[in-house]
């Protein structure tokens, strides 16, 4: 029984590990206010590819949103605040 929870705790570690890692090197270039696409945009864009938002900030110059992506995972994605492309997190 203990083997089986063990296994079960490691795998939702591992689930949970693709969230907690993606806060890591990441910025975007300096953009000001009105170089800034609206936060609404990018929502509706993320909405409209069955992603479920539950927060957008901004974060090291980017748009760093949590939610659940279209197969329902969570999700914790960054995103260039002037052309709203996804940025990767650096290692």
């Amino acid at each position: 029984m203990n083997k089986i929870l063990c296994l079960a705790v490691a795998a939702l570690s591992l689930a949970a590990a693709d969230v907690a890692l993606a806060d890591g090197n990441v910025s975007c270039p300096a953009a000001t206010r009105a170089e800034r696409k609206p936060t609404a945009e990018l929502v509706q864009i993320l909405k409209n590819q069955g992603w479920k938002i539950r927060k957008l900030q901004m974060f090291n110059g980017c748009y760093e949103v949590y939610g659940f992506d279209e197969k329902g995972r969570p999700v914790e994605a960054f995103f260039d605040p002037k052309t709203l492309a996804r940025v990767a997190v650096q290692p």
